[in-house]
């Protein structure tokens, strides 16, 4: 039973779509955060929310400046945070998730022109279709036993997450050095100041 449940999650993130869309992502978030000197603003509701948030601290800890932004939360004045050269990213596995559809309604009122990275399992979505850039997630079948917790399909949102930060720290050359400016406490900051004075040598 495990052994299945290791083989469908595996098998949910070896059928994740790859196209050139995720270089595209990764030049608009490089594009709007270090040449323009904006903020990655993520946003998902539920267990997706979850995962912007540790997607968001992931991006924030490798050099690119991002927050989570509560979609409802956004409707009593949290929207107050997005600027002009801002980019943001949004996680919803309908692609129909009805307070992100409304923030991008809201959002396009202070910035008409802000551009929208959608990471959905259904790319013929509400969402999908007001993306500057759409990453499908495949749409895999939850392992869970009823079909509706979100499990395999939260994993692939992750792993997603994981493409666009690894290949936006390649980007930008993101070195021990840097990581370690950023990680002052625990085993991840000794570590990287190793690292970063082994690089040296």
């Amino acid at each position: 039973m495990i052994a299945e449940i290791l083989r469908q999650e595996a098998e949910a993130v070896q059928n994740i779509p790859v196209s050139e869309a995720y270089n595209e992502a990764v030049e608009l978030i490089v594009k709007h955060v270090h040449d323009l000197g904006g903020s990655l603003i993520i946003s998902g509701m539920g267990k997706a929310g979850q995962i912007a948030m540790n997607i968001a601290t992931t991006f924030s800890s490798t050099g690119t400046p991002a927050c989570f932004l509560h979609p409802s939360e956004a409707q009593h004045g949290d929207l107050g945070i997005v600027r002009k050269n801002d980019i943001m990213l949004l996680i919803s596995n309908s692609g129909k998730t009805r307070e992100l559809v409304e923030l991008v309604e809201l959002t396009r009122g202070l910035v008409p022109d802000m551009p929208f990275i959608v990471i959905t399992g259904n790319p013929e979505s509400p969402l999908a279709a007001e993306a500057t850039i759409c990453l499908p997630t495949g749409a895999p079948k939850e392992i869970c036993p009823l079909g509706l917790t979100p499990t395999t399909s939260t994993t692939v949102m992750t792993v997603i997450g994981d493409i666009l930060v690894v290949n936006t720290m390649k980007h930008i050359g993101f070195t021990n050095a840097d990581y370690a400016k950023r990680h002052h406490g625990g085993y991840l900051g000794s570590k990287s100041r190793a690292q970063s004075k082994n690089d040296l040598y």
